[in-house]
């Protein structure tokens, strides 16, 4: 199976107090506002991994993004023309990705963090560090886990012009 990790986001002006509000369908806890859409979808970005941290914390599950809507990009942190623009999506940042798919494979597969650190030949102090949102984990170390798993990482680069 394969797992994405950039979410549709809505814009919408926030008449009251001016600037944007942004929210995410597959998400609802995550809301942000900012005083434009550049900064907007830069609040989007934090309250998007915010989101992702506290499922993982909570050992709730992690929803696969639903597709964008007409026109759907992926929109560059910030981006500055991106209102009004339809379809939009905001990417997880790179190392809350690769905790929430070793997250996703733990359920997947159905093995225990402790299980998995015998696998790995560590304690279980190491995998529950793996996926703490907050440790800054070496990514080598997080596609061992995945490995272990038989679960793979894959990188894409994405053109910010297109």
């Amino acid at each position: 199976m394969v797992h994405e990790f950039a979410y549709p986001v809505t814009l919408t002006p926030n008449e009251g107090d001016g600037g944007f509000v942004v929210t995410f369908r597959d998400l609802p806890e995550a809301i942000t506002q900012g005083d434009d859409a550049a900064s907007a979808l830069d609040e989007a970005a934090d309250a998007l991994e915010e989101a992702i941290a506290g499922r993982i914390r909570r050992g709730d599950p992690i929803p696969a993004p639903s597709a964008a809507g007409a026109g759907g990009l992926q929109v560059p942190i910030p981006a500055p023309s991106a209102a009004g623009a339809g379809g939009l999506q905001v990417p997880v940042p790179a190392l809350t990705a690769a905790k929430a798919a070793l997250y996703l494979a733990l359920r997947e597969t159905g093995i225990s963090k402790s299980e998995l650190a015998v696998r790995l030949g560590c304690d279980e102090k190491e995998v529950r560090r793996l996926l703490d949102p907050r440790h800054a984990s070496k990514l080598p170390r997080i596609e061992r886990a995945l490995s272990v798993l038989g679960k793979s990482l894959a990188v894409r680069l994405v053109d910010e012009t297109a």
